[in-house]
């Protein structure tokens, strides 16, 4: 008998493909696993990845460029810290030059 992997294994396995320096968002990973309208799950999923050191859930943003996942980086500005550390600018919570940043699965990887 062959197990699925789990949603969440599976946006975990998208997420670790993510490039340094580029972003991508909840529902581009939700399109690219073929769930469209399971961006919120999405949005789960990176939520109970923070215990898994090689998920780079700072690289998950919304689709409007927001940081709004920081709040599960222990406060304060270590979601946009990691970022710039990576040549990402931003300013008050917003990636600016999204377009450049942006990394989109579905043009990017194969599917797995």
């Amino acid at each position: 008998m062959t197990v699925e992997p789990s949603f969440f294994s599976k946006v975990y396995e998208v997420v670790r493909q993510i490039p340094e320096g580029k972003v991508t968002s909840y529902g581009a990973i939700a399109k690219y696993l073929g769930s469209p309208q399971s961006s919120r799950m999405v949005g789960w999923a990176m939520n109970a990845s923070h215990s898994l050191d090689d998920v780079p859930a700072h690289r998950v943003i919304n689709r409007k460029g927001l940081l709004t996942g920081k709040h599960h980086f222990g406060g304060g500005t270590i979601m946009q810290q990691l970022l710039e550390n990576e040549g990402v600018h931003i300013i008050e919570d917003q990636i600016q030059d999204l377009e450049k940043h942006f990394w989109d699965p579905v043009k990017s990887l194969e599917d797995f």
